[in-house]
């Protein structure tokens, strides 16, 4: 089978695999239907070779989404054809977040599919049964892809955060974190502010559910938003970008008693904690991906109230065309892509 190495240097490349088989205990092999594109991804893309270390050699993509194909002899809850998405981490399966579906926050040690075992830009891919979350049926594959990843971050963040229609939400970022921030904010019924300094991702927020748009190249974003929340600020921020000024903002135009969530990973920020936090009753929180069940509440909430995250994805690719994908992606292209497999 092919399979989509990282090669540093905002370079990839197909190269050929045996096909994974004999699957034994718990163990599933996927047949992949569809693989999305994550901000994250762009760190190992933007890598030097030497920079990737053992990562060049394990087949890259995160966000999964296929049919079983092979069963080990212990599965006991998956039948070949199924349709999943793939919660893409394996922990130790005993502790106490492994066994309430947090296995990234395993102590004794994760293991990261795309970065630490083979992921999913490849035709098969071999993970374990806890991973696999059903797929309702109404869900496309393409759509279950930019679940297992983006969008369900973006989801869980909104679940921390409380979003409701009482709330004006700023989200600073409108890369595919950020834009299903914005959809799932005006899905709840919140007044959204979207925050970017690219015109077609401003255009494409728009069209998914955001009330404002701001360019923060070409005004003041905490401005704007006290301006339009009659100078009070919005009830809950959330930054997608990682951006340490773009961080600060988001919770210099949150109001008194309002919550701010970082998303975007990376870097570092500072802001006068006293003055921007304290004085102010913020209240700040990180939040980092989701857990196998709030991924299978996703897909049905999705489905049942008509969710249309279809609007998100700009544009597939099949496997061979996977480098003029991260080329477009890296460049700041607006919406989700996916490679999908026939």
């Amino acid at each position: 089978m092919q399979g989509m190495l990282f090669l540093g240097d905002k370079q990839v490349a197909l190269r050929e695999f045996p096909a994974p088989s004999g699957p034994t205990g718990r163990q599933v092999v996927l047949k992949m239907r569809a693989a999305g594109l994550c901000g994250s991804d762009l760190r190992p893309y933007r890598s030097t070779l030497e920079g990737l270390g053992p990562r060049a050699h394990v087949i890259g993509g995160h966000e999964p989404c296929g049919e079983v194909y092979e069963v080990g002899p212990e599965v006991r809850n998956l039948r070949v054809g199924d349709r999943v998405m793939v919660h893409h981490y394996s922990g130790c399966g005993r502790c106490e977040h492994c066994l309430s579906g947090w296995s990234q926050l395993c102590p004794n040690g994760m293991t990261l599919y795309g970065s630490q075992a083979h992921g999913a830009m490849a035709d098969y891919q071999l993970v374990e049964e806890h991973m696999c979350v059903p797929m309702p049926d109404g869900l496309s594959f393409a759509e279950g892809a930019a679940c297992s990843c983006g969008t369900g971050t973006a989801y869980q963040a909104l679940r921390r955060l409380g979003v409701s229609g009482r709330d004006t939400f700023a989200v600073f970022g409108q890369g595919p974190v950020g834009l299903s921030a914005t959809l799932f904010g005006a899905a709840s019924g919140a007044n959204v502010i979207a925050v970017d300094p690219i015109p077609e991702r401003r255009a494409l927020a728009m069209k998914l559910g955001a009330s404002e748009t701001v360019d923060p190249n070409e005004v003041d974003p905490i401005e704007v938003i006290k301006a339009a929340t009659h100078g009070r600020g919005a009830d809950a921020t959330l930054d997608a970008s990682g951006v340490a000024d773009v961080r600060a903002q988001a919770v210099r135009s949150t109001r008194v008693w309002g919550r701010s969530c970082f998303v975007g990973e990376g870097g570092t920020v500072t802001f006068d904690a006293t003055n921007d936090i304290i004085h102010r009753q913020v209240t700040l929180m990180g939040s980092w991906t989701f857990s196998t069940v709030v991924l299978e509440e996703l897909g049905h909430y999705v489905v049942d109230r008509s969710i249309p995250l279809r609007d998100m994805i700009t544009r597939t690719f099949t496997l061979d065309q996977v480098a003029e994908a991260f080329t477009d992606f890296e460049a700041g292209a607006a919406g989700k892509y996916v490679v999908t497999f026939d």
